[in-house]
């Protein structure tokens, strides 16, 4: 028996060689120039921070260049499949509008691109063939060691301190013969078929990351599996090489953690004699704990699980600016000579990433999102809230719908100034920040009072200003001025230079008497312009609101 046969008795039906298949996914048509990227997640977990962060690097790099961004679904371990996972990355991606141009939906039959399956486990006939010309040509085997066996292997590599793994004479099945392998076979012994490594451990080679620089790796010298037997599909290292090669990938980034795959990659690509893609291993997530900076986690950190961001309420903007301002470290001077310009305007280069981690700051991520919120239009931020609360917060979605126009007026107060407010980072910020304006919610309020302030003190300030002075017509200058004129009838000084020189001769100055009548009618000590929120008010309601004091 030869390997041919051998390869035909282990895939029998298979017809296809890898030509056939080149010729079925030819070149991509794009212009000089155009990288090929994939988010390639596998539905083993939910999308994290460092899955987004190497997605929105994937989008810049391929839109940048007026090339593709596609989807591929790494399926290939379905025991670890966790229900709802693919459709939360699809949520993800839709959310943020970073829009795969190809990609297949299995839950809506949906698929757009000539490069499919984009789902790895619709692609077991591909992969079959490519399993099938190495085992022809002597490059692969199949492997009947049991797990027993493995487990014995480990043990003694540890016990002696050796490299774990299959190669050398741990390799008991790789010169087993074709003969005898297909009589195992049609016994029904189980095996895998694993790579017949050329490498030699002993030997480096030199392999160019854009992110990290050159780097020297020993060649790979073990046995990998590249064909699992639980369910005939192939393992991560070999599907990686197939769907690459096959969908013309020209740029792969992923987290560092996969640079320990190089030399098995390396050696897969070199095998068959195909291009490597360029690869762009991004940095780990990093955040500030105390005095210490460390890994971010997704056990530890919520804010490394993506839901995070929606549940919060952060604009969309934000959290990709955030990303953005960690993946480049001239991006933030880039944004400040094109304040308006889409993200993907920028020329985004893997060398300027941070080899040594990119720290995530909240605080950072907050400024971000205070600053962009501060500039949109009432009637912007409120659409937002209107879509965030419909989720998260329905008694206050209902409110806001309620008096919608009046909660558009909330949301404008000192928005049109030159220098607007920056008061919500996120969407979940907001009720707390203007509920006071709402009598639903101003039931039992904790008063913010000045200490020491005499409650007799409280009352006769506001009833003498609401009774005698207030009156909702004047103009701010006007308005102000009554204020003024009260304070000083009441003992209290409306210039402040004079309190200055002399506060013992006054119970307060014209700022105390403000924030008697703000807190007052808020609650609160501290509140956007104080003329406009009375305005919006009302003296009925205000009135009503000094009677429970």
């Amino acid at each position: 028996m030869t390997n041919k046969d051998l390869a035909n008795l282990i895939f029998p039906n298979i017809t296809k060689t890898i030509e056939d298949y080149e010729k079925e996914y030819p070149e991509r048509d794009l212009p000089e120039g155009a990288r090929v990227t994939r988010y390639a997640p596998s539905p083993t977990g939910f999308m994290h921070i460092g899955n987004f962060y190497s997605t929105v690097v994937d989008y810049v790099i391929a839109k940048k260049s007026n090339g593709v961004f596609y989807l591929r679904n790494e399926d290939t371990d379905g025991a670890r499949e966790i229900e709802g996972a693919v459709e939360y990355i699809r949520h993800v991606l839709e959310h943020y509008n970073l829009n795969p141009d190809e990609y297949e939906y299995r839950d809506t039959n949906e698929t757009k691109g000539n490069y499919g399956p984009y789902i790895q486990s619709e692609r077991k006939e591909i992969y079959h063939a490519f399993i099938k010309y190495l085992i022809e040509e002597g490059k692969a085997y199949p492997c009947f060691l049991t797990q027993e066996e493995m487990d014995v292997i480990r043990e003694a590599q540890t016990k002696d301190k050796r490299r774990i793994g299959i190669y050398g004479r741990y390799a008991k099945y790789r010169n087993l013969s074709p003969d005898e392998a297909a009589e195992r076979i049609k016994n029904g012994e189980n095996y895998v078929i694993r790579l017949k490594s050329q490498g030699d451990f002993n030997k480096k080679f030199k392999f160019d990351d854009l992110a990290f620089g050159t780097m020297e790796f020993p060649e790979n010298d073990i046995d990998v599996v590249i064909m699992k037997s639980s369910n005939l599909l192939p393992t991560y290292h070999f599907a990686h090489l197939v769907d690459d090669h096959l969908m013309h990938t020209t740029h792969v980034v992923r987290g560092q953690e996969w640079i320990s795959s190089v030399p098995t990659h390396y050696e897969l690509f070199k095998t068959f004699g195909f291009k490597m893609p360029k690869y762009v291993h991004t940095p780990l997530i990093l955040k500030k704990d105390g005095d210490k900076i460390r890994k971010i986690s997704k056990r530890l950190d919520p804010e490394a699980r993506m839901t995070y961001y929606e549940e919060k309420g952060y604009p969309i903007y934000s959290v990709i600016e955030a990303i953005m301002t960690i993946a480049n470290s001239n991006y933030e001077a880039w944004r400040e000579g094109h304040p308006d310009a889409p993200f993907t305007d920028f020329e985004f280069s893997p060398k300027k990433m941070s080899a040594s981690g990119a720290l995530f700051d909240l605080d950072k991520l907050d400024n971000i999102s205070k600053n962009y919120i501060s500039r949109l239009k009432a009637t912007e931020v409120f659409d937002m809230l209107d879509k965030w609360s419909k989720e998260y917060d329905k008694d206050f979605n209902e409110l806001i719908n309620k008096y919608k126009e009046y909660t558009t007026s909330i949301l404008n107060i000192e928005r049109e100034q030159k220098k607007p407010r920056k008061d919500y980072a996120s969407l979940s910020e907001v009720k707390g920040q203007i509920w006071y304006m709402y009598d639903e919610l101003f039931k039992t309020p904790e008063y913010e009072f000045a200490d020491g302030l005499d409650k007799e003190e409280i009352k006769n300030v506001l009833d003498t200003y609401f009774n005698d002075y207030y009156d909702e017509n004047d103009d701010k200058d006007t308005w102000f001025n009554k204020m003024k004129e009260m304070t000083d009838k009441l003992g209290y000084c409306s210039d402040m230079k004079e309190y200055k020189a002399n506060p013992d001769k006054y119970k307060g100055n014209v700022a105390d008497i403000s924030n008697i009548i703000r807190v007052g009618v808020t609650s609160k000590s501290q509140t956007p312009d104080l003329y406009v929120i009375l305005k919006l008010l009302g003296k009925d309601r205000i009135t009503k609101r000094i009677s429970m004091i």
